[in-house]
């Protein structure tokens, strides 16, 4: 056990047993739906939720971790005289890292020096790089602060792309962001975007298979950038994610660092039908 340890919230959606393997401790973000309300790391699977999502009259809701939710993580961690570096959702779509800071801030004189709270600007596989960079860091016996500059480099070099099955989502959970220049548009199109603290537009395209394409073109990009340690992530789009993992083998002849599914807090916003590919230099995860 190292000195620093890593909290982060569950929208990364990480593998969990790669969670588990490194010993990262996660907050979890909650789900309201169905007369329920359930912590998003408690759903054993996501299957049952998107076929609710899928037919919902009315869009489920999710909120943020309490401050409580961070103490109960933070202070046992603090007892065994540990640093902690703490990497959460964006600020910009979610008020999770200020959850986390203010958690921070009623720890003063009982540890708060030792809580430093990093907002990724980002979500998803996004996050879940960052979270696994500033892991490698404390792996390698840096200390807090470097931990954290570790961190910020590598969001700086990662990029997502994801394709979503229709903006529908977002614009009813308010989340559209830049994107909201593609409301409105005549054609029926497949939007691909990415996150820059908040969702912002690439391209648009008409057609689901040019979607995946341009995916496919943004990986070769991302390969010849040197950014070599890759990730898949969809959402109930299975099939779709098994023939990108195909196509990015041949381009970087390697297996993705992680292939999995996005959960609720995020699918609500998103919808079913995501497709995202993302890329970092391999080199912040070692």
């Amino acid at each position: 056990m190292g000195s620093v340890a890593v909290v982060t919230d569950t929208c990364h959606y990480l593998p969990r047993q790669l969670v588990a393997a490194r010993g990262i401790h996660e907050v979890s973000l909650y789900v309201h739906w169905d007369s329920r309300e359930d912590r998003e790391s408690e759903l054993p699977d996501f299957g049952g939720y998107y076929e609710y999502l899928r037919t919902a009259k009315q869009l489920p809701t999710t909120s943020q971790p309490s401050i409580g939710d961070f103490l109960a993580v933070y202070e046992p961690l603090l007892a065994e005289g540990r640093e902690i570096v703490s990497v959460h959702l964006s600020s910009a779509i979610s008020g999770t890292f200020a959850s986390a800071e203010q958690a921070r801030d009623q720890l003063a004189g009982r540890g708060r020096d030792r809580i430093h709270v990093i907002d990724s600007q980002s979500a998803c596989g996004g996050e879940g790089l960052v979270v696994l960079a500033a892991h490698a860091a404390a792996a390698r016996g840096l200390s807090a602060p470097e931990v954290v500059a570790h961190a910020r480099e590598a969001r700086a070099a990662l990029q997502m792309w994801f394709a979503v099955d229709t903006l529908e989502y977002l614009r009813r959970g308010g989340r559209i962001g830049a994107a909201q220049a593609y409301l409105g548009s005549a054609l029926k199109i497949k939007p691909i975007l990415t996150l820059e603290a908040e969702i912002t537009p690439v391209e648009r395209v008409r057609t689901s298979g040019r979607a995946f394409e341009r995916l496919v073109d943004y990986m070769r990009a991302r390969h010849a950038d040197g950014a070599d340690s890759w990730v898949i992530q969809h959402i109930q789009a299975h099939e779709e994610a098994a023939r990108l993992v195909e196509r990015g083998r041949e381009i970087w002849d390697c297996d993705p660092c992680f292939v999995s599914e996005i959960g609720p807090v995020i699918g609500t916003h998103v919808g079913p039908g995501l497709l995202g590919v993302g890329a970092i230099p391999s080199g912040f995860l070692a």
